[in-house]
């Protein structure tokens, strides 16, 4: 087993090079079913609009059937690749998307228990706020950051 590590502030984190190849698979796999699943859907319905005629000529409808296979083999392997690319980088994307909104939500729960950590998240807001100037007075900084709960929904009601 010869994997490449990095070392990271949290540990052993694995190379880029590792994580980028199950993506890659994956697609693979999902369009290996796909383009399996058009072949057999196709073959199928063949299959059923010469079923009358297949019973005297045998060797003709398995010889159909089988170009059949071929050209929906031919025809389907680009589409089902694409169709697979888009779904998983689709999915991806929706998973990083869904790890953020927990990861969000685990901290804003932490927060809520310690004092200082609360107080980092308000100053790190409070810097990435629009308005570049500091608030002059208490007013204007408690109306930014209500402003900016009500547009994040940190509201409770």
């Amino acid at each position: 087993m010869n994997t490449t590590v990095s070392k990271s502030v949290l540990g052993q984190v694995p190379a880029a090079s590792a994580q980028a190849v199950a993506p890659a698979t994956s697609a693979k796999a999902l369009a290996t079913l796909l383009l399996a699943a058009g072949v057999a859907a196709l073959v199928v319905m063949t299959d059923q609009m010469i079923d009358d005629w297949a019973e005297t000529h045998v060797i003709a409808s398995w010889l159909a059937l089988w170009a059949v296979a071929v050209l929906a083999i031919g025809a389907l392997r680009g589409v089902t690749r694409m169709l697979a690319q888009k779904t998983m980088a689709n999915l991806d994307g929706w998973s990083a998307h869904v790890a953020r909104r927990r990861a969000d939500q685990r901290l804003w729960a932490m927060a809520q228990n310690d004092t200082r950590m609360m107080r980092d998240l308000q100053t790190a807001m409070d810097r990435a706020d629009d308005d570049s100037a500091p608030a002059k007075d208490v007013h204007a900084l408690m109306s930014r950051r209500v402003a900016r709960m009500v547009a994040s929904r940190l509201y409770y009601i």
